[in-house]
């Protein structure tokens, strides 16, 4: 049991109990949890997430005794610590599929573009081009270039709106606004799941990891030597590095990796020369 200061507030004090603790815990792994309906949205914006992170993390660092540390409350730490690992290496992976899917959809939007003027100015092989395209687009599209090819007047209500309709599919091709949405979606997960493992990972390095065997656990460690031998053996290492996944991972690969594609999309006429990486 601990006594914390509630943060905001001089001189209240609040008692933390394993059990507070534990609920905690227990309510941070329900917001991260994708399949949740009330998840973490803003990092920024969200103080009662705050909070419940700041309690864990004051309670793993000022539990006195930190040999007898609560066995529950260190499993359920580190399993948190270990399924935020996951999620968030589960919410990259996501982030690199949107951002594939992102660049196919430009690919598209660009190779839409020249099949329309093909189909406008009548090209010889307008249909052919519009025959290649058709497993790429929408079956509407598809259509819509057929009209705007076989018309023989440019200015009919058919062909105007079989133009505007292609045009249409090329905007939202460019635009990518549902794969914007789920990308601040997601990285806002992401920004969540970093602040977990941060906070609660370090903090568990601090303490001694529980022995289950009970005799092994009734062992007085009185020598200084064997206090510290004890201490090397038992204490928390973030498996393999569980938090240097995070760090290492492919995060900031992939932030660059999204703001490289902005810039793409932003200035097509100025594109980087690839002789040099950032």
């Amino acid at each position: 049991m601990l006594f914390f200061k509630r943060p905001g507030i001089v001189n209240v004090k609040m008692i933390i109990t394993e059990e507070k603790i534990l609920s905690n815990i227990d309510k941070v792994q329900k917001m991260i949890n994708p399949n949740n309906k009330k998840q973490i949205i803003q990092l920024e914006e969200d103080a009662f997430f705050k909070d419940l992170i700041d309690s864990v993390k004051t309670y793993l660092i000022e539990y006195p005794k930190k040999k007898n540390f609560p066995v529950s409350v260190y499993k359920a730490a580190y399993n948190l610590v270990e399924y935020t690992t996951e999620q968030f290496e589960e919410n990259t992976k996501q982030i690199e599929g949107l951002i594939r899917q992102r660049e196919k959809n430009i690919c598209v939007s660009n190779e839409l573009k020249d099949v329309l003027y093909t189909v406008e100015n009548k090209e010889k092989d307008w249909k052919n081009r519009v025959k290649d395209i058709s497993d790429r687009v929408s079956e509407d599209a598809i259509e819509a270039l057929m009209v705007i090819g076989k018309a023989k007047k440019k200015d009919t209500e058919n062909y105007t709106s079989a133009v505007k309709l292609v045009n249409a599919k090329i905007s939202n091709l460019e635009a990518n606004l549902h794969i914007e949405i789920d990308m601040e979606r997601i990285e806002d997960r992401s920004k969540a799941l970093s602040y977990i493992g941060i906070e609660i990972a370090e903090a568990l390095k601090g303490i001694p990891a529980p022995v289950e065997d009970e005799k092994v656990q009734s062992k007085v460690v009185d020598e200084p030597v064997e206090e510290a031998e004890y201490t090397t053996q038992t204490r928390f290492e973030v498996k393999p590095s569980l938090w240097q996944r995070i760090k290492n991972s492919k995060l900031v690969r992939t932030i660059r990796y999204i703001c490289k594609i902005k810039v793409v999309l932003s200035l097509p006429e100025a594109l980087p020369d690839g002789k040099k990486e950032n």
